[in-house]
């Protein structure tokens, strides 16, 4: 999906709702029907030193545009369980980062390396999928992860399967994403 410019309109409402959650000034949503339209987005959110402070996001549109990332930067900041909820006085020193997600578009192999093969490096977020399980990194992880063997076997573990770890019955899934910053 693309915004057409709105991209930091909406990293800014990110922000501003996530400090209206914890006691701040009331947040005022951006306007237009673009803001209504269905869309799936994650909400990172780091330290100004680079550490996360939370990441939470939706695979597939299942609210409106605004009404996700309002709902996944409050999620990101308070309850992602790898991180310790912010406060009111964090959130000026976050760097908040809106990611916007093409749908998903099934990954189709034979075999592990075909799937390997398929992926794109620096440009796929993957949806690793298995018997219930799933786990996604967004593109943004290419850069920690350049190699994609490591890429997926890392992806795996995030979904609670070993390294090495295949079946004939797993799925992949591939998106792209529109990143914007605040």
């Amino acid at each position: 999906m693309s915004v057409d410019g709105h991209g930091q309109a909406l990293a800014l409402w990110a922000r501003a709702r996530l400090k209206q959650e914890l006691g701040g000034p009331i947040a005022v949503p951006p306007s237009g029907e673009w803001a209504q339209e269905p869309g799936a987005t994650f909400v990172t959110l780091r330290r100004r030193d680079g550490r996360l402070q939370g990441c939470i996001g939706t695979l597939e549109p299942r609210r409106s545009l605004l009404n996700d990332v309002a709902h996944n930067a409050i999620a990101a900041g308070l309850h992602d369980p790898r991180c310790v909820p912010v406060s009111l006085a964090d959130v000026d020193d976050l760097d908040v980062e809106v990611s916007i997600l093409s749908p998903l578009e099934r990954i189709r192999f034979d075999d592990q390396p075909s799937a390997l093969k398929a992926i794109r490096p620096g440009v796929d977020g993957i949806v690793f999928e298995y018997r219930g399980r799933r786990a996604t990194f967004l593109p943004s992880m290419w850069p920690r992860l350049p190699d994609v063997r490591d890429f997926m076997g890392e992806l795996k573990e995030k979904a609670g399967f070993p390294f090495d770890f295949w079946d004939d019955d797993v799925r992949l899934y591939r998106y792209t994403v529109e990143k914007h910053l605040a």
